[in-house]
């Protein structure tokens, strides 16, 4: 038994806080919640048809990702974009990725150039501001493809809990005119480089293009004031 709930699916036969935690993450992930957003608990019981319990568990898993403040007696409210936070995440992805990208160009450049320009393909056929979504699902595909070639998955996962701040600098940073277009040449050069056999070139593109978000930091900041926290 399921019910539909504003673009989530609440499965009864699964644990309901965690159903409820994913998708009010991915809310906040996608800047649909923005910072300073109050989240009611008696509004948010009212719209997944729960108790207090399972929201209450919800909102502290949030706030232990630092996504969310909790004020007691008063607002659960959604944080600020933390600035130190997303340039520790990029260090973590950039010294994981860096490392594989150098040891899979050596090993297996062929599969791996062939597994990323599939996903290439498909991510040009959305490069527009209608279906940027769409286009952000296909670039975590992208280095997905990366761990999963590298056999390092459970790296992956550690990489996604960390990156929810660098996530949603990137949910700014990719409607921004021309930001599609720099990801896909970016995703074009470090293909290429791989294809090649050259670990150093490859490398090289990779710091390049994770380096791209964090490098326009202050412009984000001045576009968005309200919604980061340096």
């Amino acid at each position: 038994m399921s019910d539909r709930v504003n673009g989530g699916i609440l499965d009864r036969t699964r644990q309901v806080a965690h159903q409820i935690h994913e998708i009010l993450r991915e809310r906040i992930l996608a800047v649909e919640l923005v910072p300073g957003t109050i989240l009611s608990r008696a509004s948010l019981q009212l719209e997944f048809g729960v108790s207090q319990t399972p929201v209450r568990d919800a909102l502290m898993r949030l706030e232990e990702e630092g996504i969310v403040e909790v004020y007691p007696q008063y607002a659960t409210v959604v944080a600020r974009i933390d600035i130190n936070h997303a340039r520790q995440a990029q260090f973590l992805r950039l010294s994981i990725e860096l490392e594989a990208v150098r040891r899979l160009t050596l090993e297996c450049p062929e599969q791996l150039a062939d597994d990323l320009d599939h996903v290439l393909t498909r991510q040009q056929m959305v490069a527009s501001p209608q279906t940027f979504d769409l286009f952000d699902t296909l670039d975590k595909e992208f280095h997905h493809k990366i761990y999963e070639r590298a056999n390092i998955l459970n790296l992956w996962a550690t990489v996604r809990r960390q990156s929810v701040h660098l996530d949603r600098l990137r949910r700014l940073n990719l409607p921004m005119p021309g930001k599609m277009q720099t990801v896909l040449s970016d995703h074009r050069g470090i293909i290429d480089a791989i294809r090649s056999k050259n670990p150093v070139a490859a490398e090289s593109a990779v710091r390049k293009h994770l380096s791209g978000t964090l490098s326009i930091i202050d412009l984000i900041s001045e576009q968005f004031p309200d919604y980061v926290r340096q």
